[in-house]
């Protein structure tokens, strides 16, 4: 049997070991969390994937003409070499943290390993009054902090009120500082937990960041996001999983096109896509029957699909400058549309589809190619605002006068292919403002003298001559009554011509059949 001064010194040992143990764990750094961990996996996985696209993408590249292929497959070594540099740089935050997410794996395998072994210790010393204590200080590092031992993501304790960045600056808080890759992907895995609705990062992107973290979709309780005045080049196919979104914007941004997936955001009511490099819409684009406002300008559309007719609670849409040249057909589908901007095209002319959007108010095409416009438009019967200005036409249809609700209507700058105005205009009681710059007009109809209401008239440059310039210069109302006078004079010279003329055929007439006595 051994006695007690040969037990003391394998306890002592043991006690120093667990002391050593300890005094390592307290010297650890915090170990990352677990939406740290899912947000590095989430950048490192869209870093490989965006970095195959462009190297995919420079493979593809033909030698041009004229250039020997050796010296473009040194081009070409050289722009991999610099998307291999680039993501490296976008990976490295991110395998850090894996990195030590590995070596807290293994401090928590050899502490739960210690404790273990002291635990059998103590019972082959058949649990002296020693051994207890020894037990309890390894069972206390391994117990009161679990956070360097992995647990299952189900068994995070809920945090309700925690910061949601974790250290990040706030979206919001005006410090200025851009977020990388890996913060933003930190970010989005701290909103998943927090049922966050509203996410806004105008301008807080880093330069080198063109593409969103694919955890993005996990978003599934956010309604507002606010991705604008970055350099996003693509968005993730998970963006489809954004499922209560209502609002999204992403202006000024340098996104090509838009992914298939983007069709399934079908509660999104507020979309701007403005001042971006997109060409076309994915078919599923008019999956999103609830968008109310979409803002398509500053881009480079030549076409729209025919599809985006699906839209039918759309109430405002704006394609100003683009390169469209012509609009689909099923635009007539829009049967909420109040307004429609399509200023700064290529269009030669409208459909006559264009007479069904009964609910149009505004619209604008200036800066176009338009020749003519539909007879149908007469039929818009709640049309406000027309502005025609600087385009080709020839001529205003007589039907346009049936739109009757018209307050302000610019048909200036046609220069010189505009050479009359619609002769029933006066039908326009409505009317405002006309603007008839820098036409080829010579005179005024004569029912212009009805426009009562007319406030604002401009003709500058324009060659009139009835009225003269000026009574133009006078102002609307002098222009509308010196029409009236206009006129009144003339149907007071037409009269008497008329009796004399009468007067000389009857006498003529009778002379003839009833000769004088004499």
């Amino acid at each position: 049997m051994a006695s007690k001064s040969e037990e003391e010194p394998s306890l002592g040992s043991s006690l120093g070991i667990v002391e050593e143990i300890k005094g390592i764990y307290r010297s650890l750094p915090p170990r990352p969390s677990i939406e740290e961990v899912e947000a590095a996996t989430s950048t490192v996985e869209t870093v490989n994937r965006e970095e195959q696209m462009k190297l995919d993408e420079i493979s593809m590249q033909e030698v041009p003409r004229g250039v020997s292929e050796e010296l473009f497959s040194v081009l070409q070594e050289l722009k991999k070499t610099v998307v291999l540099f680039q993501s490296h740089q976008q990976r490295r935050e991110a395998l850090h943290l894996l990195e030590q997410e590995n070596m807290f794996n293994t401090f928590g395998d050899l502490i739960q390993r210690a404790s273990q072994l002291v635990s059998g210790d103590t019972q082959n010393a058949k649990h002296t009054k020693l051994a207890e204590p020894t037990e309890k200080i390894v069972a206390d590092v391994v117990i009161s902090d679990q956070s360097l031992v992995k647990r299952p993501k189900e068994e995070e304790p809920e945090q309700k009120n925690f910061n949601l960045e974790k250290g990040l600056p706030s979206a919001g808080d005006g410090n200025g500082e851009k977020l990388s890759l890996m913060k933003v992907a930190t970010l989005i895995e701290n909103y998943g937990k927090s049922k966050t609705t509203i996410l806004e990062l105008r301008g807080r992107l880093v330069e080198q960041m063109e593409w969103l973290p694919v955890s993005i979709g996990k978003l599934c309780d956010v309604t507002e996001v606010d991705l604008s005045e970055n350099r996003i080049m693509a968005l993730p196919s998970t963006i489809g999983g954004l499922n209560a979104l209502k609002r999204l914007d992403l202006h000024s941004n340098q996104l090509i096109n838009l992914p298939d997936s983007f069709g399934e955001l079908i509660n999104l009511t507020d979309l701007d896509l403005h001042a971006n490099r997109l060409r076309s819409l994915p078919a599923s684009f008019g999956n999103l029957t609830n968008l109310i406002d979409l803002d398509l300008s500053s881009n480079e559309f030549t076409h729209l699909p025919e599809t985006i007719g699906n839209l039918n609670s759309l109430k405002r849409l704006n394609v100003e400058t683009n390169e469209l040249e012509e609009l689909p057909y099923t635009i007539g589908n829009f049967t909420s549309l109040s307004e429609l901007r399509l200023d700064f095209n290529q269009l030669k002319a409208i459909p006559e589809a264009i007479g069904k959007i009964e609910c149009l108010e505004i619209l604008t095409l200036h800066y176009n190619r338009i020749k003519g416009l539909p007879t149908t438009m007469g039929n818009l019967c709640n049309l406000k605002e027309l502005d025609v200005s600087f385009n080709e036409l020839e001529s205003v249809p007589e039907n346009l006068c049936f739109a009757v609700t018209l307050k302000k209507l610019n048909v200036g700058n046609n220069f010189a292919d505009l050479r009359a105005l619609p002769r029933s205009i006066g039908n326009l009681e409505m009317l405002e403002e006309l603007d008839i710059s820098n036409d080829q007009i010579r005179a005024l109809p004569e029912s212009f003298r009805f426009l009562s209401k007319l406030r604002v008239f401009r003709a500058d440059e324009t060659p009139l001559e009835v009225p003269q310039r000026e009574v133009v210069k006078l102002g609307a109302q002098e222009v509308v009554q010196f029409m009236a006078d206009f006129v009144a004079k003339k149907d007071a010279t037409f009269l008497p011509s008329t009796k004399m003329k009468k007067k000389g055929f009857w006498f003529w007439f009778c002379s003839i059949v009833c000769p004088r006595q004499r």
